[in-house]
C-alpha cells in the first residue's frame, strides 16, 4: 500500500484475529481506516481488541470448523457494514509429532479446522463477492506445500489442500469472467507468532524451530495483496529459494529438511503430549509475536 493511502470504508473479515497474523493485520487495517470484523473462538480477546481499535471494529465469536458460525460471521459483517471487500482465511493450527503416534482424533480435528474451515470461509466469501461483482479472498497456506514436513504430515496435507483449493477457485473466477474477484494463496515461512503455544505436540520435545521470520514483515506482504492481488504469494527468500531448489533436487532437499527438523526437535527440552488449542482455545499466546526467535537463539 502506498504511504499515506487510506483504506477508509474498506471492510475486511479476518479469521484467527485473537493473535498472530490475524491480530497484526487487524491493527494495521484499522489504523488505516478500514472496517475490521474480528473472528476467533477467544471471545474476550477479540472483544478487547475491537474496543482498542474503535467503533469500526466488531468481534464475532467463531469456530471456523462450524458452517453455522461462518455463516453468522458473514451475516454479521453485512449487517454492520453492508458489504465485505476482503475476506482473509487466516485461522489455522498445527500438530508436530510422528504420524502414527498423534491421536487420529487430533488429526481429523486439524483437517476440520485448517481445510474445512477454509472451504467454509471461501464459499461464503465468494458467494457474496459474486453478488457484489468484486472482492478479494486471501487464504493462508504454508511453505510446506513446497517442502513437505516430516513430523508434520497432517499439517502439510491440510496446507496442500488449501493451496489446491485456492488454485482451483482462482481458475473458476477466471473462466466465469469474474474479472474483479480475486483469489490469493499465501505461503509464508516459519514465522515468530504464538503458533507453537497453540499447536498440538506429540514429539516428546518442546517446539523450538527456526530460524523464524518477523511477523510484521509477513503481515505487510499479505496486506499488499489487497491492492495488488496475485494467485500465489511466496513470502521471503527462504520460501522462494527452497521452492526453486526443491524443484531441481527434490529428494535431496526433502532428506536434508527432514534431518534438520528432526535434529532441532530432538535437541529441545522434553515436553508432555498435548492437543494444544485443537479442541478448546487456550488463553496463552495472544500477541502478534511469540518468542520463537529468542528461544531458537538460546538453543
Amino acid at each position: 500500500m502506498a504511504e499515506g493511502t487510506s483504506r477508509q470504508g474498506l471492510t475486511v473479515v479476518i479469521t484467527g484475529a485473537s493473535s498472530g497474523f490475524g491480530k497484526g493485520m487487524a491493527k494495521r487495517l484499522a489504523a488505516e481506516g478500514a472496517n475490521v470484523v474480528l473472528a476467533a473462538r477467544r471471545t474476550e480477546l477479540i472483544e478487547q481488541l475491537a474496543e482498542e481499535l474503535g467503533p469500526n471494529a466488531i468481534a464475532v465469536t467463531t469456530d471456523i470448523s462450524l458452517e453455522g458460525d461462518m455463516e453468522r460471521l458473514m451475516d454479521t459483517a453485512l449487517a454492520d457494514f453492508g458489504k465485505v471487500d476482503v475476506w482473509i482465511n487466516n485461522a489455522g493450527l498445527g500438530i508436530i509429532g510422528s504420524f502414527t503416534e498423534i491421536p487420529l482424533a487430533d488429526q481429523m480435528r486439524l483437517v476440520q479446522v485448517n481445510l474445512i474451515g477454509t472451504m467454509y470461509g471461501s464459499r461464503f466469501a465468494l458467494k457474496q463477492f459474486q453478488q457484489q461483482s468484486y472482492g478479494t479472498l486471501i487464504n493462508l497456506s504454508s511453505f510446506a506445500t513446497s517442502i513437505p514436513l516430516p513430523f508434520g504430515a497432517a499439517y502439510t496435507a491440510t496446507k496442500y489442500g488449501i493451496s489446491g483449493l485456492s488454485k482451483g477457485l482462482y481458475q473458476e473466477m477466471r473462466l466465469d469472467d469474474w474479472k474483479d474477484i480475486h483469489v490469493c494463496a499465501v505461503h509464508p515461512w516459519v514465522t515468530d507468532t504464538p503458533w507453537t503455544e497453540h499447536a498440538g505436540n506429540y514429539s516428546g520435545h518442546a517446539i523450538e524451530i527456526g530460524p523464524a521470520d518477523d511477523p510484521e514483515e509477513v503481515i505487510e506482504e499479505i496486506l499488499e495483496l489487497i491492492d495488488h492481488p496475485k494467485e500465489s504469494l511466496e513470502i521471503g527468500f527462504k520460501v522462494k529459494g527452497a521452492a526453486v531448489i526443491h524443484k531441481l533436487m527434490p529428494d535431496t532437499v526433502e532428506k536434508l529438511d527432514g534431518h534438520f527438523l528432526h535434529k532441532m526437535l530432538k535437541s529441545s527440552p522434553p515436553a508432555e503430549p498435548t492437543s494444544g488449542s485443537l479442541f478448546e482455545p487456550r488463553r496463552e499466546g495472544s500477541g502478534v509475536s511469540g518468542n520463537m526467535r529468542e528461544r531458537f537463539r538460546n538453543k
